[in-house]
């Protein structure tokens, strides 16, 4: 069973804690993460991009010069897709970019997610984390006895406190949630997980 040591805000180690092997021990199956991760940033798209077709148009109503006898190529509208301000041929139109994946699918890819992160020692767990001020230098401190200023990292804390939301919203490596807003898009876009004992409880009780 793996163990991730346990530090305090002052990067120090204190103790250990065992990893579920029911979640971080698995042998993670990567199809279903990669399915997850496509599925995922299908999410984000809006799918309203649209465009006119020579059909939606306005004006082109009237054939602009008669079929023979002028010397010009033979046209139909103003509208038609090579004339300047004519309709777009094979360009976007509105629709759903959503997909759909099984409950135990979802699981399985969010278990493998972890799964990478021990693997690949991609997990750190704090003691606990309770700020003292608002502020982003006091959190930035806690990154540096930590050693990990340099790295995206997935925050992962039981409740959210105002303190820790003022100091981390200023850091664009630093992504805070609970345990049950983590996402496939997140764990595999992090460098490193950092989760208080707390939480990591919790996204255990959940997943095991």
């Amino acid at each position: 069973m793996k163990k991730v040591d346990i530090f305090n805000l002052k990067g120090e180690k204190i103790n250990d804690v065992k990893l579920n092997e029911n979640i971080f021990g698995i042998t993670p199956n990567d199809k279903v993460l990669y399915d997850a991760v496509i599925l995922g940033r299908a999410s984000l798209r809006q799918g309203t991009h649209s465009t006119k077709t020579r059909s939606e148009v306005r004006g082109g109503g009237r054939k602009p010069w008669r079929q023979k006898g002028t010397g010009h190529a033979r046209q139909g509208s103003i509208r038609a897709v090579q004339w300047v301000g004519g309709g777009r041929f094979g360009t976007p139109v509105p629709r759903d970019y959503s997909k759909k994946m099984n409950r135990k699918e979802r699981v399985l890819a969010i278990k493998s997610a972890y799964a990478h992160k021990a693997i690949d020692n991609e997990i750190m767990v704090l003691e606990d984390l309770v700020l003292q001020t608002p502020k982003t230098k006091d959190f930035i401190k806690v990154l540096d006895s930590l050693k990990i200023t340099d790295k995206k990292i997935l925050l992962v804390v039981k409740e959210l406190d105002e303190n820790v939301i003022l100091a981390t919203r200023n850091l664009s490596n630093i992504i805070l949630v609970t345990p049950e807003e983590i996402s496939v898009l997140d764990l595999v876009g992090a460098d490193l997980l950092l989760a208080t004992v707390d939480a990591l409880k919790q996204i255990e009780e959940v997943l095991a």
